[in-house]
């Protein structure tokens, strides 16, 4: 009997190629976010190239009912995969930013991903199987306002978990991704100017290193030799500079 997966932000980007990566490995997909008619059209694509069931499961996961009905679905059903990827970024600074805005992404990075978790795993254990992966960023690594805040949660609490869980059958692993070529930085407006083509992942690609590593039993994963070559001298570099750094990308997104 085929196993589930559930994917939130899974209509777009590195949630969609996740779907078809666990499509293809034959788990069915419980696919989460806002756009419904997107889901529809994303499950239907599913079933008929790879033969799995679907779950469609609208939800805005910057408010309190969007996160309750997801919670509720995984205290319902069994999922073996969970996916954490919903996300959207910010291009202004904290000071000038909108209030509610912030509370979004606060909502959506860190309460939503916290929450799922803290439901799944409890059952992943009893079973003595599962797989949770949060789609963080390298970001995470830097000072780059709340998205790089609220990036650095997700890869703290996923490294604390990966050895809270050491043999108990549960793997948890960060996705620390840097830019991929998705429809992320449009839909936060982001200009993206100046940046050399060197720098962007393919969705497809880093995915499948994010699932060969979480199978691994790796607690952060970091796709792209670029990104793995930026995070070494972050690890060993003045703090100043670190911040200079996220500064830096900050003024890009502008």
């Amino acid at each position: 009997m085929a196993q589930w997966a559930l994917v939130t932000g899974a209509t777009v980007g590195i949630g969609e190629s996740f779907t078809r990566l666990l499509a293809s490995k034959g788990y069915n997909i419980a696919l989460v976010a806002r756009d419904e008619a997107r889901l529809h059209e994303r499950a239907a694509s599913l079933r008929e190239k790879y033969g799995v069931q679907t779950f469609v499961l609208p939800a805005d996961l910057s408010t309190d009912a969007g996160c309750k009905s997801v919670e509720d679905y995984l205290r319902e059903f069994d999922i073996e995969v969970l996916i954490n990827n919903a996300g959207f970024g910010i291009n202004k600074a904290f000071s000038v930013s909108q209030l509610d805005v912030e509370q979004e992404l606060l909502d959506v990075l860190v309460r939503t991903p916290m929450r799922l978790m803290h439901v799944a795993i409890p059952k992943m254990k009893e079973r003595k199987s599962g797989t949770i992966i949060n789609v963080s960023s390298v970001a995470s690594f830097i000072a780059g306002g709340t998205y790089s805040a609220s990036k650095s949660y997700l890869t703290v609490l996923s490294e604390s978990l990966h050895t809270e869980l050491a043999g108990t059958g549960v793997k948890v692993s960060a996705l620390c991704p840097g830019f991929t070529r998705t429809e992320f930085h449009q839909r936060g407006r982001m200009k993206m100017k100046g940046l050399p083509s060197f720098m962007w992942l393919n969705s497809d690609d880093l995915v499948a290193q994010s699932w060969k590593d979480a199978q691994a039993n790796k607690p952060v994963s970091i796709p792209g030799w670029q990104y793995k070559l930026l995070i070494a001298i972050i690890s060993i570099a003045p703090r100043k500079f670190v911040r200079q750094i996220g500064m830096n990308v900050r003024k890009k997104q502008r």
